[in-house]
């Protein structure tokens, strides 16, 4: 049905809030960088209009701090444009302050707690091998 996967994966021992909130800052990188997985708006019975959805599913992974850096790794080595969140951004509290702290690590020193990517099937599959599925 999709010729890309949307996979977002996070490590998998954050708490519960710092998931969804990588989760959504990542999912945000994603759609950012690609408008087109955005659909049409959504509306109602009554004609209320809601903000349109992706229009793919969005594939959620768990993996340990070793993994992701090896995934991470896999997308640059594939030049595949990820959105990364590394531990020091919840210290920070706006968007600035994320880049400045974001700035200071290299891919192999930075503390990853999520990365997102939206590729060609096969080889998103390629980069995410070893992830499982988030429970």
């Amino acid at each position: 049905m999709f010729d890309t996967k949307f996979v977002i994966v996070l490590r998998e021992d954050l708490a519960v809030w710092q998931k969804l909130n990588v989760t959504a800052f990542l999912t945000s990188g994603i759609v950012g960088a690609k408008p087109d997985l955005i659909g049409e708006a959504y509306r109602d019975a009554t004609g209320n209009v809601y903000n349109a959805l992706s229009v793919q599913p969005v594939i959620v992974l768990s993996a340990g701090p070793d993994l992701l850096r090896t995934i991470l790794a896999r997308t640059l080595q594939r030049e595949v444009r990820t959105s990364l969140y590394i531990e020091e951004m919840f210290a920070t509290g706006h968007d600035a302050a994320n880049r400045a702290v974001f700035a200071d690590f290299a891919p192999d020193t930075a503390n990853i707690v999520g990365l997102a990517l939206n590729a060609d099937k096969k080889i998103a599959d390629k980069i995410i091998k070893g992830a499982k599925l988030h429970s």
